[in-house]
């Protein structure tokens, strides 16, 4: 039997996460830009960062904060864009479920979509590993991943500081949102949950502080989830 080595899998999963930082960096940056534009200052980006660490998320409630929603429909919108955490959790727990309750905390912490999606194929792949070792791959793909996203949230909002109010940033929000929508096409479950959430915002609009989100999102949750099923059970 092999012995456990979960030196070698944090930096096999340090390795694995480094192409992703083509896509942290900007994104992150672009952040820190659009959240001083908003008008938070670079303390309060930092604690956005920090603390929710999740890019969607984000964006989406300085995009509701601009609009002086009430603080309580920033945190149910937020929460509603980041319950795909919930399931990324969930599809861990097999694998780091009998983990000591602070290394569960950390990762729950460090839940983000590229680290989850390396771990996934990586535990699937290698089943043999210990806790120990899933606990160390996961931690490694995060360990480059988070600092730059801290760093290049902090240059965005110092950079986003220096820019003139004539040159007005506004744009980058719903760019950001269009970029972000295009990779996740990739199954009709994700089409129709798209179209779905389209077509609800829109018919949802008149609800007060972009509330008609929230039921713009169970309600792509719901027929994304059903299209799901009609499509596994059509290949059986």
């Amino acid at each position: 039997m092999t012995a456990s080595n979960p030196k070698r899998h944090f930096l096999r999963g340090t390795r694995d996460a480094l192409p992703f930082l083509l896509v942290i960096i900007p994104f992150a940056a672009l952040f820190g830009v659009v959240a001083t534009e908003a008008g938070l200052n670079v303390a309060e980006v930092m604690g956005f960062s920090v603390l929710v660490i999740a890019g969607a998320a984000q964006f989406t409630a300085v995009q509701l904060m601009t609009e002086n929603a009430p603080t309580v429909i920033v945190i149910l919108t937020s929460l509603a864009v980041n319950m795909r955490m919930a399931m990324y959790s969930a599809s861990l727990t097999p694998y780091l479920g009998s983990a000591p309750i602070w290394q569960r905390g950390l990762v729950a912490y460090l839940m983000v979509d590229q680290a989850y999606a390396l771990s996934q194929i990586k535990f699937e792949m290698e089943r043999e590993l210990t806790v120990p070792e899933r606990f160390a791959y996961y931690l490694g793909t995060v360990a480059p991943l988070a600092p730059f996203w801290y760093g290049a949230s902090y240059l965005g909002a110092v950079a986003g500081a220096q820019v003139p109010p004539e040159f007005a940033l506004d744009f980058a929000l719903p760019i950001t949102f269009l970029a972000m929508i295009a990779p996740a096409l990739r199954t009709m479950a994700h089409v129709a949950s798209a179209m779905t959430s389209v077509v609800l915002a829109l018919l949802m609009a008149w609800m007060p502080y972009g509330s008609g989100l929230l039921v713009a999102a169970i309600g792509a949750m719901v027929v994304g989830a059903q299209v799901e099923l009609y499509m596994e059970r059509r290949a059986a």
